[in-house]
């Protein structure tokens, strides 16, 4: 596939920026040689790369604003980059754009437990939160399956959730405070220690927002003390519409799990032999039920939960005995998407997410789309709020099978929003879904959603190329008259 041209002043240029940010960040933090940019040509949807044209490694705030606002006055784009596990192809670079890389950014600067909050620098891991206040009984609710090497700073670009959010909700559900850098250079501070911030809620805004609007240099995090009592039960059934039915079910009833996820028998089968967790074998369609709390809640709400499984056929009800018990299910559902690498040389895993009544609905349409696209498709969900994380399998190898597989995840997100759901849960839209922007808003919705990113980055050099099908001028947006330079990526290089 051909790529669009790149910005041949820029390109020109290359040597004079390269010395232009090795006066900003000196020493070993500019990378501009192809061996060493090399790590950062792709993100975790690894089936598009790209160079960048320069990586750039920031230490301090001070520097990150020095950056912007060269960038800013010399017209050069930039590419927001945490952990680069970004599964949409957000932090996927661009060839006339700077990548500015926050690993850097890495310490744990305050646990304050009298206000059960902690402030922490981007670069710090998802689970490395939870690990630092541990001692304490306390730890950090959202838990993408990639918190082992996923940075806050990517979660609070793209929202993340994990098994938990269910109940405790997802990334913007547990931030208390942000610190941004602008792409002027201006350092902006929203909300605090405090349960919430005055005016505007523009840390909402920034939640999500796909590192698009500015820059986080700084996350203040709410604490939740460890529950008395968590206990997870495996529900395994003979079909897999008879583990939906049950998902409904459950939170029809009253209930509120702390987690809520399901597996289709390849996932299981995948997971069982990558960890060993104690999962069945003969079952269609497996759930795994976390009920937290005082020690006679759960007790009472296992029995309840168990009620309504069988009810729908279950033919597996097995009640974690003891804490390592319960770690090793979830270690099992955590571990679905690198285990189902034993069956396939290559996976796209998709994020959309529907209504939790229609689950049966849209997994019956999904065996028929697997069969229409020739490709096989594995199934591991956030089944308590409908959030699917289909994974497609094919090999990246044979042109012929990727471009099926980008049909077949076309056509699954286009179901997602036709049975009123959404094009993504928690992965963001990048340049995964960015082309599908049109299928859940019309025109008018996305030209409302420029206006606000013309209102911090009015040039567009903020990770340009993600979320928008077009760019728009912004002094002439009200004109809707289409950016001359479009959006990199229309067609994009393949693995």
């Amino acid at each position: 596939m051909q790529m669009p041209p790149l910005d041949p002043g820029i390109l020109a240029r290359r040597s004079q920026i390269v010395a232009a940010l090795r006066a900003i960040v000196p020493g070993e933090g500019v990378i501009d040689d192809v061996e060493g940019m090399k790590p950062y040509e792709c993100d975790a949807l690894s089936a598009y790369r790209q160079m960048p044209l320069v990586v750039v490694l920031p230490e301090t705030v001070e520097q990150v604003a020095r950056i912007l606002r060269y960038c800013q006055d010399e017209g050069v784009k930039v590419v927001p980059r945490g952990a680069g596990t970004s599964l949409s192809g957000g932090s996927m670079p661009v060839g006339d754009a700077i990548l500015l890389g926050m690993a850097k950014f890495n310490r744990v600067l305050e646990i304050d437990i009298a206000n059960r909050c902690a402030r922490v620098q981007p670069g710090v891991t998802n689970l490395g939160i939870s690990q630092a206040v541990a001692h304490e009984g306390f730890y950090y609710a959202p838990d993408p399956s990639s918190q082992i090497a996923c940075s806050i700073g990517g979660n609070v670009a793209e929202n993340s959730g994990g098994v938990h959010c269910l109940k405790y909700g997802l990334t913007t559900n547990n931030l208390l405070g942000l610190e941004i850098v602008l792409m002027n250079g201006e350092v902006v501070r929203l909300g605090g220690k405090h349960l919430d911030a005055e005016g505007y809620d523009l840390m909402g805004l920034m939640t999500g927002s796909e590192g698009l609007l500015g820059v986080v240099t700084e996350v203040t995090v709410r604490l939740l003390r460890k529950p008395a009592t968590a206990r997870a039960v495996l529900l395994g059934f003979p079909t897999e519409s008879g583990a939906a039915e049950c998902v409904a079910a459950i939170i029809a009833a009253g209930i509120i799990p702390g987690g809520m996820e399901m597996m289709d028998r390849d996932a299981v089968q995948c997971a069982e032999n990558y960890v060993g967790a104690g999962y069945p074998l003969d079952v269609e369609g497996l759930l795994i039920v976390e009920l937290d709390g005082p020690g006679v809640e759960v007790d009472y709400l296992i029995e309840r939960v168990a009620g309504l499984a069988r009810e729908r056929g279950a033919t597996t009800i097995r009640v974690s005995e003891d804490e390592a018990q319960r770690v090793l299910f979830w270690a099992g559902r955590k571990a679905a998407f690198p285990a189902v690498g034993q069956i396939t040389p290559d996976y796209m895993c998709l994020d959309g997410s529907v209504p939790r009544a229609r689950l049966v609905e849209v997994l019956g349409r999904m065996r028929e789309m697997s069969r229409k696209h020739r490709l096989r498709v594995v199934n591991v969900f956030h089944a308590g709020d409908g959030n699917l994380h289909p994974l497609i399998l094919f090999d990246a190898n044979d042109a012929d099978e990727l471009s099926r597989c980008e049909a077949f995840g076309a056509d699954i997100l286009r179901l997602c929003v036709e049975v009123g759901g959404v094009l993504t849960g928690e992965h963001g839209v990048g340049i995964e879904k960015r082309d599908l922007m049109g299928v859940q808003f019309t025109q008018i919705d996305l030209d409302q959603q420029m206006r606000v990113k013309c209102a911090f980055d009015p040039d567009h050099l903020l990770n340009p190329g993600k979320v928008f099908p077009q760019l728009r001028r912004c002094a002439e947006l009200g004109r809707l008259v289409v950016h001359k330079g479009q959006v990199p990526f229309p067609d994009l290089p393949r693995f």
